[in-house]
């Protein structure tokens, strides 16, 4: 008899159903190499919990709504030599999320500023905070903000847990 159809519906209403995708080979894998079952059930759970973090992830990701997939990577730190590297990696961390404290990334047109916004805000993301990146004049008109898109000029925000980073400042 063989268990597994059974075990799909009970999988399903436990939540549990992303198990069924690696059922079969773990199954498998415990069989070859004579698992204990405690061994085997700590895979299963492993499985699982490595499914919904990435899910989770995905959905973090996607909510962001970044224009691109820009990451900390991929910035030309070398065409601005007068960019404090140090604080970008320690911005990287994510500390100041933890201390509300706001990022504000300003300069001329061109410079990277939303490079860096998304980086950052990818960072977050990945150290599973939530995050949202648009206009600051979006995020004004949102948060019910003051100056309006004149103020504002053409600056990108990207909101994290309190955090903000925002693009081009005005003159």
């Amino acid at each position: 008899m063989n268990p597994m159809p059974a075990l799909s519906p009970h999988l399903k209403q436990l939540r549990l159903s992303g198990i069924l995708d690696s059922l079969e080979a773990r199954n498998r894998q415990a069989i070859d190499s004579k698992l204990a079952y405690t061994e085997f059930l700590a895979r299963l759970i492993e499985d699982e919990v490595a499914r919904r973090e990435q899910k989770q992830f995905t959905c973090r990701l996607r909510r962001a709504a970044f224009r691109s997939n820009k990451t900390l990577d991929q910035f030309d730190f070398d065409r601005l030599p007068q960019l404090n590297r140090a604080l970008v990696h320690e911005l990287a961390t994510g500390r100041y999320l933890d201390e509300r404290a706001p990022v504000l990334i300003v300069g001329p047109c061109g410079t990277g500023k939303s490079h860096l916004a998304q980086a950052l805000g990818h960072c977050a993301v990945r150290q599973g905070v939530d995050v949202t990146f648009g206009s600051s004049a979006r995020a004004a008109a949102r948060d019910g903000g003051g100056a309006g898109p004149r103020g504002i000029g053409d600056a990108r925000a990207c909101r994290a847990r309190g955090a903000a980073f925002a693009g081009s400042a005005v003159r």
